[in-house]
């Protein structure tokens, strides 16, 4: 890996309310905030970050083949998704990230295991390297730094 190696963290539906959308499970911090954590933790790794947020599933598609030709180019580390909903409902991002064999951290603020049934499912999981939940935005860090460590020799 070399130093310029980006990382995409994208961030999917409502994730833009962080900060007011139901603070007693995802935290007081702003979308600002978590992108200020992120750039922290790239800046720790030697990594470049590239953060995004979209209410929209088509957007995140395109945001997932975009990686795809960065990965294929050799410039990226990975991608750190936070898929909201689409978690439980999207066999697009499923497909999208298996057809374009990147290195992806699924992640969740909450357990989402400790909550609603439906939120149990993820469509993403299987294709994913790894699952981060229940850390708060601090979860971010963690998958930048996991990130990180894969994309060493």
């Amino acid at each position: 890996m070399t130093t310029a190696a980006t990382v995409f963290v994208l961030n999917g539906p409502n994730l833009n309310l962080l900060g007011t959308r139901e603070p007693q499970v995802y935290g007081s911090a702003t979308l600002a905030d978590v992108q200020a954590l992120c750039a922290e933790a790239c800046a720790q790794h030697g990594l470049t970050l590239d953060f995004r947020q979209s209410n929209h599933e088509g957007e995140l598609v395109d945001w997932i083949h975009e990686a795809g030709r960065a990965h294929a180019a050799g410039t990226l580390a990975g991608v750190v998704l936070n898929a909201g909903a689409y978690t439980h409902t999207s066999v697009a991002l499923h497909d999208a990230i298996k057809g374009t064999g990147i290195t992806l951290v699924e992640l969740h603020i909450s357990n989402v295991h400790a909550r609603e049934a439906f939120r149990h499912h993820s469509y993403i999981a299987p294709v994913a390297k790894a699952v981060i939940a229940g850390f708060g935005v601090r979860g971010y860090a963690l998958a930048l730094a996991g990130l990180a460590a894969l994309a060493q020799p």
